[in-house]
């Protein structure tokens, strides 16, 4: 095996309604604001040692989301995070790989890449934090 999950990172749930989310996950789950990326209408929640990432999408009508689909991604944290041999055991199993590309996650920013499952749901795999 090329790589072991050490955590689970963060899960990216898509939201019709921001600022009901909002009260939910901090009145009722105890979380607590971290960041925001207005570009992209993302709001960063610190759920303990990981993330839950709320993603506005659509215009809060019924139809915004498809059928079924209210998370956009998951992503667990993996060691040891070499691209080379990530790389070729994922594509030994018949796997797309994605660019790695520095991500902000519950450790702070790092290396990460993506991958679909058998099912077509989005997997991160995120490496350990830059040293600052």
């Amino acid at each position: 095996m090329a790589f072991a999950i050490k955590t689970l990172d963060h899960v990216v749930v898509c939201v019709r309604d921001m600022e009901r989310a909002l009260k939910f996950y901090t009145d009722v789950l105890g979380c607590r604001e971290e960041r925001r990326v207005e570009s992209i209408g993302l709001v960063q929640m610190r759920a303990g040692a990981s993330l839950i990432d709320l993603l506005r999408t659509g215009d809060g009508e019924e139809g915004d989301l498809p059928a079924g689909r209210n998370m956009d991604h998951f992503c667990v944290r993996i060691e040891p995070f070499d691209p080379p041999s990530l790389r070729s055991h994922l594509q030994s199993h018949g796997i797309d790989v994605g660019e790695v590309v520095e991500r902000y996650g519950a450790e702070g920013t790092g290396p990460s890449l993506y991958i679909q499952d058998p099912d077509g749901n989005t997997i991160e795999l995120k490496g350990p934090p830059a040293a600052d």
